[in-house]
């Protein structure tokens, strides 16, 4: 029987592409998504993949939306946290809401999810929980003091957690992209594009977002068990942690 996965912010930029990487993969995907109903029919229309909205940065939501998952298409054995936004501003400019809007949705999600479904996974003797943090969450970023604070939380999260999954063959590890040519950084200026960061990657471009998705695969597989409490770095060398 294929193994479920839950992709959080599952139908947009990577987490599209982990969706439809572990799909091709043989496993039974559900792709949570929160806002946009047309686009999240476009991609269910288009992949085939299952689609539950819930948001993630509320604790009650995430609880009802695992049990409709489960009672869908079974219990989850592989977790991918992907869900993210970005509130950008200078620290001394940065409002409460710009803050807590990114710590809650990309930090605060990590838990309410993943406290759904650890247990389960404990009991049942296999998991797979893997977080999509950030170049940024490793070295900081002026301006992303929300986002990198967030990120970086993610990687505190993922050792910590670790070790008390471990015994039970549970797994838990995340993920650093740099740059991946995805809407949100397409969003960003072509000259800070062309001037502030291309220049500090050294394969001297942005990183696609199927690169980020196999290396989801392959944390997820049921022989990567003795690879747990790591960060996987996908930067093009512009961060060597």
């Amino acid at each position: 029987m294929a193994r479920v996965a839950l992709v959080t912010g599952g139908t947009r930029g990577i987490g599209r592409a982990v969706c439809i990487a572990l799909r091709d993969a043989g496993y039974t995907v559900a792709a949570n998504y929160h806002g946009n109903d047309e686009e999240a029919e476009n991609f269910k229309e288009k992949t085939g993949i299952d689609i539950f909205k819930f948001d993630v940065s509320d604790f009650a939501a995430c609880e009802k939306g695992v049990k409709e998952i489960e009672g869908a298409i079974g219990p989850i054995d592989v977790l991918v946290n992907n869900a993210g936004i970005t509130r950008d501003a200078m620290f001394h400019r940065m409002d409460a809401e710009s803050w807590n809007a990114v710590i809650n949705t990309n930090l605060n999600s990590v838990f309410n999810v993943s406290n759904q479904v650890f247990p389960g996974m404990r009991e049942r003797g296999f998991g797979r929980i893997i977080s999509i943090s950030s170049v940024n969450g490793q070295k900081g970023q002026m301006g992303q003091t929300n986002y990198s604070t967030a990120k970086a939380g993610m990687i505190g999260f993922t050792k910590a957690l670790a070790q008390e999954g471990a015994f039970k063959n549970v797994t838990v590890n995340a993920i650093a992209p740099g740059y991946i040519g995805t809407e949100m950084v397409q969003a960003v200026p072509e000259k800070v594009l062309n001037e502030k960061i291309l220049p500090f990657i050294p394969v001297g471009r942005l990183g696609e977002p199927e690169e980020v998705a196999r290396c989801v695969v392959f944390l997820a597989a049921d022989d990567a068990g003795f690879i747990t409490g790591s960060t996987l770095s996908a930067n093009g060398g512009q961060y060597m942690a």
